[in-house]
């Protein structure tokens, strides 16, 4: 059985008032979404992906100083998109790019919630096929490449372009991000806490505040990132 997404995190980015309002309105009124940032243009949008976990983006083509097509481009690992624009002629080009689907300004909350429901399958399939055989993570540090079996991985801290693992032996320090890393970590086992932590659901002790307790130490726990924890281990506040 497939476990679907509690949820989805996303983001808009629009630089028309009326787009950001119908656009939060439909989010609002479909169950699943949760809306993380509305962006105006695309440097606010990547200042936001630095710092949140960001999955689907309703994303507009023609906008100022750089278009939705240059800034997907300019994304290493770009989350799952939905184009909405009032321009056709851009279509070929954006699924060009993989876009989920292509939403023509002005869309109906029918013609959203198809958009939606595709992006969510494409989420659950990526999931699926990332729960491979193997139960270990390769983490190259210095020299060396480890071998580091998920079930011993307590949790992992982001330090700009390094990590910290820690696990029950031993913590290895790694130059990579955590969006790379949480991308190998199956959503069964792992979740994002904080933009800096992903802790190990196995070794969660106790919430208490906007903390959790992971082992024998106490992590923060990111106001974005609470609702998603609290409904992964099942949990009313």
């Amino acid at each position: 059985m497939n476990k679907t997404k509690i949820f989805v995190r996303c983001i808009i980015v629009d630089d028309e008032p009326l787009a950001l309002e119908t656009l939060e309105s439909y989010i609002s009124d479909f169950p699943g979404l949760k809306l993380v940032a509305k962006c105006r243009d695309a440097f606010e949008t990547l200042k936001v992906l630095k710092q949140e976990s960001v999955e689907l983006m309703f994303l507009d083509i023609n906008m100022p100083k750089l278009s939705g097509i240059s800034l997907i481009k300019s994304l290493e690992n770009p989350p799952l998109v939905i184009f909405t624009t009032a321009y056709p002629q851009y279509a070929v080009e954006g699924f060009d790019l993989d876009a989920t689907d292509y939403l023509l300004k002005p869309f109906s909350f029918e013609r959203f919630v198809k958009a939606v429901n595709k992006a969510i399958e494409r989420l659950n399939q990526t999931s699926d096929n990332q729960k491979s055989d193997t139960d270990f993570l390769l983490i190259k540090s210095d020299k060396r490449i480890f071998k580091v079996n998920l079930n011993e991985i307590k949790y992992i801290q982001s330090n700009g372009d390094y990590l910290k693992v820690v696990t029950i032996h031993k913590v290895i320090v790694s130059h990579q991000t955590l969006k790379k890393i949480v991308e190998m970590l199956p959503a069964s086992e792992f979740i994002q806490i904080h933009k800096s932590y992903i802790v190990s659901l196995k070794y969660i002790s106790f919430i208490e505040g906007n903390q959790v307790k992971v082992g024998d130490e106490f992590l923060p726990i990111g106001i974005t990132f609470k609702e998603n924890l609290l409904d992964k281990l099942n949990v009313n506040e």
